[in-house]
């Protein structure tokens, strides 16, 4: 109880300075209000001075934390679909499957007799009431039902697959319903039949569920009124209605889509790791047919994931959001344990195993798995991160050299990233890519901007794979957090010249389980938002491969701007843009005169505007119940011309998008 005392006091006083801080941010927005400053911002936009911003510079790093995929991303609404969360040993904890009636009608356990070999635990009913009058079953029968991940989102009219195993050796009347979290509102039912012989051996059965209503906390529960034994395994229940087809959750993956993301990191760090080997990300158990996939603890996170989303699925998700994957191997190293170089051959060939489960044609050994999955091409797979920032670990560079030299031998065209820094890089040490991590006070991340001005110009290139404000200013995704990022990836795109890609971290959280914060993106069962830095994002989601232009900042006693331009081609109609972004990170307005010099064709009197990312109190947060009270708002920008004054609100991110003669603007 101490510790929880402590906890709980330490709890408060943060509460209590983070209080304290958003007064002061307040007072300080308004101790300056009506004050501004005058700047100039002169864009050199000529084509000679212009350079090519990588293709894949802005991606988004999917890690399993925070339930991103088990409950969230992956649509899969059953949690424990397998009953192996319990572990090995049998009778085992069912959770979060709970039992329909009391001990005198209903025994409900595990066993080991499940027909999968690598999943041996099923579930196990021993129903002692029946219909009779005798020893009566209750009204609406005994049984289980599964409440999924805090609640099932289910809608009416939508249809939903349901997929099981069941075994018996009595006669079977088992109503499977789809229902609210009481039990009372029936929304779908069907009844599964038959004589003493129909599933004396393990059967599966598939059908389908169309609901009659909405209810956004439901759940799935099998009921009976008949004696008998009945044994239940892998029970899937999926929404018909899935991103592209492949199972994601579609306002999930929209909210992806919508970012244009160029690359997708998975599947995670620390779970990828695991704090122990043993409950680390392994490729090959997550492939094939979903009953045979054994399931895994993600002790880096503290959940169980049934591995619906394994590593077939974020190759196809990556195919599906146009993202080139970047595949973060296990090198041998958990939290806890590494594995040394001596020993080290068995996992590099894994690795290797599964390039070749990626890139291999469906006539090789793990192409061939992939191929009986629904997709003989093979996947584009041309990034491979090694480990997780490990190289302080004593065995990390001996076996990060086999992984390179085996990798490179077999499938010399992949891009191999060190988790070493650039200072380490060496004709005997190479890599393509190094990993650099960024996670600090939004005062430190703008500071940022020009954290790669001084870095040497030569080969091997950066990828900022994981980025983000934490502390008492980042909240669960406040505006300043955001700004202060935004300033940070304008400095990226400066220096794209030695950067070559940037993700943040976490992507996802879901609200009933915040195993870290500040996310990008909030959901539960029915709802979502987009954090302030989610909205961020969107100004750069057209800055993968476009060119960027030299721009200067003149403005006194006032180091709170930071400012990119790009040239850009308009996805829909394919208008070509000059788009300028200037962050104003501090509490004064700005009017800013812009002077655009060099543009080889001119600005359209119409069609320009302007999106300013801003709100009253730089610690505004988005919600459930405001979900965009930190959004960008666009607006006409009308009189767009070379020479302009514009005005920036304190705390702002604004683009201004001068739409340009088409006549013949060249690309980089």
């Amino acid at each position: 109880m101490g510790v929880q005392r402590q906890i709980a006091r330490a709890a408060s006083l943060l509460h209590a300075l983070a209080v304290v801080c958003a007064l002061c941010w307040a007072l300080s927005a308004r101790f300056v209000q009506g004050q501004s400053q005058t700047g100039q911002l002169t864009v050199d936009a000529s084509l000679q001075n212009a350079r090519k911003i990588p293709d894949k510079m802005f991606g988004i790093f999917f890690e399993e934390i925070n339930h991103a995929g088990a409950g969230g991303l992956w649509a899969e609404l059953v949690s424990n679909r397998g009953f192996e969360a319990g572990g090995p040993n049998t009778p085992s904890n069912i959770d979060p499957w709970l039992i329909i009636g009391d001990e005198s009608s209903i025994i409900v356990g595990t066993d080991r007799t499940s027909c999968f070999a690598h999943n041996p635990i099923a579930l196990r009913m021993e129903v002692l009431c029946d219909s009779k009058r005798t020893n009566a079953c209750p009204s609406g029968g005994v049984g289980v039902y599964n409440p999924g991940y805090w609640g099932m989102n289910i809608e009416k009219g939508k249809v939903y697959k349901v997929s099981m195993h069941i075994r018996s050796s009595d006669a079977v009347s088992l109503t499977v319903s789809l229902t609210s979290s009481d039990g009372r509102q029936k929304l779908a039912a069907h009844t599964i039949t038959g004589s003493k012989k129909s599933f004396a051996k393990w059967t599966k059965i598939e059908f389908s569920l169309k609901s009659r209503q909405n209810n956004t906390n439901s759940r799935l529960q099998f009921t009976t009124s008949k004696s008998g034994v009945i044994w239940l395994d892998q029970v899937s229940v999926m929404p018909l209605d899935t991103y592209m087809g492949h199972g994601f959750r579609k306002d999930l993956s929209l909210m992806l889509a919508n970012l244009k993301p160029q690359f997708l990191k998975f599947p995670g760090g620390n779970y990828a790791m695991g704090n122990h080997l043993r409950n680390a990300f392994r490729w090959s158990e997550t492939v094939g047919p979903w009953e045979e996939r054994p399931g895994h603890f993600n002790d880096a996170w503290g959940y169980w994931t049934d591995d619906g989303l394994g590593f077939f699925e974020f190759l196809q998700l990556a195919e599906d959001l146009g993202a080139s994957p970047v595949w973060v191997v296990n090198d041998g190293a958990s939290l806890n344990e590494e594995v040394s170089t001596a020993t080290i051959a068995s996992l590099v060939k894994d690795v290797v195993d599964g390039i070749e489960f990626a890139r291999g044609g469906p006539k090789t050994p793990w192409g061939s798995v992939r191929a009986a999955m629904g997709h003989p091409e093979p996947f584009k797979l041309d990034y491979v991160s090694i480990g997780n920032q490990e190289c302080w670990m004593l065995y990390y560079r001996g076996n990060y050299q086999k992984f390179y030299s085996a990798i490179k031998a077999a499938y010399p065209e992949v891009n191999i990233i060190s988790s070493c820094d650039r200072s380490t890089i060496s004709p005997s040490n190479p890599a393509d890519l190094y990993d650099v991590r960024v996670y600090t006070s939004s005062s430190n991340m703008f500071s940022r901007t020009s954290m790669f001005d001084n870095t040497p110009r030569s080969a091997p290139k950066a990828i900022v794979s994981e980025y983000a404000v934490t502390g008492n200013d980042a909240g669960k995704g406040t505006l300043v957090a955001a700004l202060a990022e935004a300033a940070f990836l304008i400095g990226l795109e400066r220096n794209s010249d030695v950067v070559e890609m940037a993700s943040c971290a976490p992507l996802f959280v879901n609200d009933n389980d915040r195993r870290w914060s500040p996310d990008a993106i909030v959901f539960n069962s029915w709802q979502h938002y987009g954090c302030p830095n989610y909205w961020m994002l969107h100004f750069f989601k057209d800055s993968s491969g476009a060119a960027l232009h030299p721009t200067t900042i003149q403005i006194s006693d006032y180091d709170q701007l930071v400012a990119s331009a790009i040239t850009l081609q308009n996805a829909t109609d394919r208008s070509p843009y000059l788009r300028i972004k200037v962050v104003n990170f501090g509490n004064r307005a700005v009017d800013l005169n812009i002077s655009v010099v060099g543009l080889a064709n001119g600005i359209k009197m119409s069609g320009s505007k302007q999106t300013v990312l801003t709100s009253s109190n730089p610690l505004d947060e988005n919600s459930f119940e405001q979900p965009e009270k930190v959004a960008p708002v666009s607006s006409p920008l009308a009189n767009a011309k070379p020479q302009m004054g514009l005005s920036l609100r304190p705390y702002s991110l604004t683009s201004f998008d001068l739409l340009l003669e088409a006549s013949k603007h060249a690309s980089i």
